[in-house]
């Protein structure tokens, strides 16, 4: 019951974003905290709708191979500590970055501290203290190799970058300076981001609520913390204008994840999220 409401609930707040979006403005959000510009919702959507549909529909079972099924709900009181206390710091983080914003603060450091303590430090503390394994139980997927992946996140790279918004900026820094600063990007947010609301968040919820339930409530806490480096001000209109366009991918990623436990197509999309433009 409690998984069903919660699919439900967040639906209703996806959904509903989406329509405070379009009837409240053109039905355009921004899609990067580094300036004011902005893109239509459908060039967020049809590509994560598209590439949802093809996890759908490419197995994680290479043909003639037998499924390796998940573990079954894990049993204690250690699993619902570790998932409450990974929701817990979720909220915070969302919440102190939005705090230290509204006070005046600069974005960074708090930025990258807050995520080192709150999505890093305190669950590997957490982790050894109830002396659990980071690593989660895998479900099916497509062989040691992991090709399942490949045509969903193919798909979804060529449309995203069909819908591209134009790059108005010329380059400003040397070759090496750029793969550096996209090196140290990419560790901060694509690798600690989805190893924790993923990896670590979601797999833990999935085992409590079941698969959509755990996917939606990672994604609306993946793209509340968003408001504060995206945000104008205006709360609602914030939160709105992140659960639409952040939503988006942030659905996509999770039943990426949940489908073939791996952790390269869920980097390799939110590694392109994050560079792609700024490489191109």
């Amino acid at each position: 019951m409690l998984g069903v409401s919660v699919l439900l609930v967040g639906l209703v707040v996806i959904g509903g974003s989406v329509l405070w979006s379009v009837l409240s403005g053109s039905g355009e959000v921004r899609y990067s905290a580094d300036h004011a510009g902005t893109v239509p919702l459908w060039q967020r959507w049809i590509p994560a709708l598209a590439g949802i549909a093809l996890v759908r529909l490419v197995p994680p079972v290479a043909v003639g191979q037998a499924p390796v099924s998940d573990a079954g709900p894990p049993s204690g009181r250690w699993p619902q500590l570790q998932a409450g206390v990974l929701l817990g710091c979720a909220v915070l983080f969302a919440v102190a970055l939005r705090l230290v914003v509204d006070a005046g603060g600069a974005v960074e450091p708090a930025h990258t501290l807050l995520k080192a303590v709150l999505l890093l430090a305190v669950p590997m503390v957490l982790f050894l203290w109830t002396r659990s394994s980071t690593d989660v139980p895998r479900p099916a997927r497509a062989g040691r190799r992991g090709f399942g992946p490949v045509i969903p996140v193919a798909a979804w790279f060529l449309l995203a970058q069909v819908s591209r918004p134009p790059v108005d900026r010329p380059a400003e820094l040397d070759l090496v300076t750029l793969l550096g600063t996209l090196a140290v990007v990419f560790a901060v947010n694509a690798l600690l981001e989805e190893v924790f609301y993923r990896r670590w968040l979601q797999t833990r919820w999935e085992h409590l609520l079941g698969r959509w339930p755990a996917i939606v409530l990672a994604t609306l806490l993946f793209a509340a913390w968003h408001v504060a480096i995206m945000g104008t001000g205006q709360l609602l209109t914030d939160l709105a204008g992140v659960f639409a366009s952040h939503g988006a991918y942030g659905l996509f990623l999770g039943y990426l994840w949940s489908r073939y436990r791996l952790m390269w197509p869920i980097l390799a999309v939110h590694g392109a999220i994050n560079t792609a433009p700024a490489l191109l």
